[in-house]
């Protein structure tokens, strides 16, 4: 049984609003607000670099608990400001040439893509859109086929932004182990969500976020970098942090992933980000990803009996992302009219997932992102609010 009284009490805002937008920015639980607001305090109060020599153990907490949460080691951990930060500190730290391919996914996050295609046009590199299957989702026994002696990287977005659709990263995973090529997996969406093993997965290296579903404070982000690529790999970015100056022309590059990080940081976010990663393990992973899928089939199946709405999630796995539209109301409009009831939604569109969105014909959607600290009753609410909405 999910102790769902323990986590609304633990959610001070839960009982003023309903929120359905925990793949934008989660709300943060007492545990990881009250750190993040307390280190703040002691900077407050003690300045910012005696409060992190005083906090230094919990700041270490951090690289502890996220190898715990996704099974590698402290060393495989980096703490960046930010996923998409993150993400571009792993994949400009390749050295591209003419020729190479990345093969990627069409439901790919639009940053990433930007990305991707500046290095093709920096070193006219060929950025190869995998298919999908017949559930939407990336078409592992094409992307077997289309990895060549050219394939440089593997790079996908675990969960994407715009719809419910669960890539098979594992699957993924055991084709770029076989092939002997670099598998980066972008976990923005995931990470908090479902269980994370990255040895299991077999990704390379994988990019999170702290404000959605890991329920951390806005401004922070990981990075998984494993030993076999770490030492390989040169950040495009480096500091006295990343690296040491040990003479007046020569530097010697951090070894593990520390060599991704900043020197300066958040240090109460980051602290907070820990905590969030332990308290996440604490509810366990399994019981939270269970609860949010079954959170999230019930508002599907409550959709689809809504006239004239068309829920638009892809996936033979689907999370606790529902996306849907309708042709009665605008997304902005739905999403202006829900904020008067206090029910937060976002409206996915615009570049974030173009591609995608482009292959299937769609252009705007009202995204309800949900979490296991909400309710069957805040669904039948927010049913009954589109209802009267569409018949306005």
């Amino acid at each position: 049984m999910f102790d769902i009284d323990r986590a609304r009490r633990e959610t001070r805002a839960c009982e003023n609003l309903i929120h359905f937008n925990n793949a934008g920015s989660s709300l943060m639980p007492s545990p990881i607000s009250d750190t993040l607001h307390a280190f703040l305090t002691k900077e407050e109060e003690f300045g910012g670099y005696e409060t992190a020599h005083l906090e230094e153990a919990a700041l270490e907490r951090f690289y502890a608990s996220f190898a715990k949460l996704l099974n590698c080691e402290s060393s495989e951990i980096a703490y960046v400001e930010n996923a998409t930060r993150a993400w571009d500190m792993a994949f400009y730290s390749f050295k591209f040439n003419q020729g190479d391919k990345i093969l990627t996914t069409i439901s790919e996050y639009g940053s990433n893509v930007i990305a991707y295609l500046q290095q093709a046009r920096r070193y006219g590199v060929e950025l190869v859109f995998v298919p999908n299957d017949d559930y939407g989702q990336i078409d592992v026994e094409a992307l077997g086929k289309m990895i060549d002696g050219r394939t440089k990287l593997i790079s996908i977005s675990h969960i994407p932004t715009g719809g419910g659709l669960v890539n098979p990263a594992k699957e993924v995973g055991k084709i770029a182990k076989e092939a002997g090529i670099p598998f980066l997996l972008d976990a923005c969406q995931s990470i908090g969500q479902i269980p994370l093993d990255v040895k299991d997965i077999g990704c390379d290296m994988a990019s999170g976020t702290g404000r959605k579903y890991l329920r951390g404070p806005r401004g922070t982000g990981l990075l998984y970098v494993s030993k076999e690529w770490a030492n390989r790999l040169e950040p495009p970015m480096l500091d006295q942090h990343a690296a040491n100056l040990i003479s007046p022309s020569q530097y010697e590059i951090e070894p593990g992933a520390k060599r991704f990080e900043n020197w300066e940081q958040y240090f109460a976010g980051k602290a907070a980000l820990g905590v969030a990663a332990d308290y996440a393990m604490a509810w366990g992973l399994e019981a939270i990803q269970s609860r949010i899928y079954a959170l999230a089939s019930l508002l599907r199946t409550k959709l689809t009996a809504i006239d004239g709405l068309t829920v638009t999630d892809e996936g033979k796995e689907q999370c606790g992302i529902v996306t849907f539209m309708t042709e009665q109301k605008t997304p902005p409009d739905i999403k202006a009219e829900l904020a008067k009831r206090r029910i937060n939604v976002s409206t996915p569109a615009g570049s974030g997932s173009l591609v995608s969105f482009q292959h299937r014909g769609l252009s705007h959607l009202v995204r309800a992102s949900l979490h296991y600290f909400n309710t069957e009753k805040e669904i039948e609410t927010f049913c009954d609010a589109l209802q009267e909405i569409l018949n306005a």
